[in-house]
């Protein structure tokens, strides 16, 4: 993707390297509102990219594992019900079409929950469930990875979806299994990481096996907020990202200093 055609917010809402509740690892906060589903003026275009993505190459965003379905069908009617809260979104009367904030008219299907909401929400959606020590994840919808690749993360649990990440040891790992275990439905949680790009594509998967390339310019902040919501009946636990995508003259020098110093 070129400079002229990269989809960009106009500024990060959280400078997640400057604030040191979130600087040190996981950085979890608690979440007070609803925001892990939210609207940007980016929305047009991540979704239509989000669209393309679906359409063309559906097998590489999405994946399903069957012990996930009552958690994607709950999180599918938790959305929806939210969606119908804001006024940006329009339901027709049976609710057999849903038109979206930028115009495109969506025909929801619960037999198809995750890639229903990958076209009405900016969020990468993410399902993990409780196996036998661990949380997995079984079921996801992501379209803007920064650097993993689903088919190697789908049905691993925490610790081995975080290969090959340096910072993430069994020390680590279990620390955040007792978050996970802690969530409760009443109480979301969140965190922002924060990574440099020269490139502003948003869908950047990358196998385990290759390192990510090291930005020369560091033309592009890129932040997801990642929120936690545990699910009141399937009690599975949501990861929701969404992602900001900014050039990094949107930042101050010295902001823009203290990120590189932080990346490196």
């Amino acid at each position: 993707m070129t400079a002229d055609s990269a989809i960009l917010q106009t500024r990060l809402p959280f400078l997640p390297w400057m604030d040191p509740r979130s600087t040190r690892l996981p950085g979890i906060q608690p979440l007070t509102d609803d925001s892990w589903i939210a609207r940007d003026e980016a929305f047009a275009g991540q979704m239509a990219r989000r669209d393309t993505l679906i359409s063309d190459i559906p097998d590489r965003v999405h994946a399903l594992l069957p012990e996930a379905g009552p958690a994607a069908c709950e999180l599918y009617d938790m959305v929806l019900a939210r969606l119908a809260r804001d006024p940006g979104y329009r339901f027709s009367a049976d609710s057999a079409a849903i038109t979206r904030p930028d115009g495109v008219t969506i025909r929801p299907d619960s037999r198809q929950p995750l890639l229903t909401l990958g076209r009405l929400v900016q969020e990468d959606l993410c399902i993990l469930e409780t196996g036998e020590d661990s949380h997995r994840l079984t079921g996801a919808l992501l379209c803007f990875p920064a650097g993993w690749t689903l088919s190697q993360k789908i049905g691993r649990s925490l610790l081995r979806i975080h290969e090959p990440v340096e910072p993430y040891d069994e020390r680590l790992a279990r620390g955040v299994q007792r978050l996970f275990d802690a969530i409760r439905p009443e109480q979301p949680l969140w965190r922002m990481n924060y990574l440099t790009y020269d490139d502003p594509e948003l869908h950047q998967p990358r196998p385990e096996s290759q390192p990510r390339p090291r930005p020369q310019e560091h033309r592009y902040i890129r932040c997801e907020k990642q929120a936690l919501i545990r699910l009141p009946v399937t009690r599975a636990v949501v990861f929701a990202i969404h992602t900001w995508l900014v050039r990094a003259d949107t930042v101050t020098a010295d902001e823009h200093a203290a990120l590189l110093a932080a990346v490196h």
